[in-house]
């Protein structure tokens, strides 16, 4: 089993480039594997509710032969009179099944030429934010 302590992490040492961001993904599948388990099986929504934090909900909007389109919210209460959950931050994501990567996408279309530095800022996020779950004991269950 291939484990993130194992992966030379050349995306901390030179950031911001091509090659290091493919390193980036890599670490945020790996890292979503170890809440989610197989992520090549994943179907329909995985819920992980741990004492002292938000609930945290894994939903697949799709599968294609060799991706899938996730999305990772926490579920937070809305502000105001209503009783209703609030799903936040909503993050999009995409599944490479065959290289073995997960990424952030953009919640609506961008310039090009600010591309890789926003999907830097995007999957370093994805990143803490997968390592925070992580810690703080969340792992998805079958519903």
């Amino acid at each position: 089993m291939i484990a993130e302590s194992n992966l030379v992490v050349s995306w901390r040492a030179r950031p911001r480039g091509f090659v290091a961001l493919m390193g980036l993904y890599e670490s945020n599948y790996l890292r979503l594997a170890a809440l989610a388990g197989d992520l090549a099986t994943l179907a329909a929504s995985r819920v992980s509710a741990v004492a002292g934090d938000c609930t945290l909900v894994l939903d697949v909007l799709g599968r294609a032969r060799f991706t899938s389109e996730l999305l990772l919210s926490y579920l937070l209460p809305a502000t105001g009179a209503a009783a209703v959950l609030e799903r936040v931050p909503d993050l999009r994501l995409r599944v490479y099944h065959d290289a073995r990567l997960l990424e952030a996408c953009p919640a609506d279309g961008c310039s090009a030429d600010r591309e890789l530095e926003r999907r830097w800022s995007r999957n370093m996020m994805l990143n803490k934010w997968l390592e925070y779950c992580f810690e703080r004991g969340h792992r998805f269950t079958h519903d």
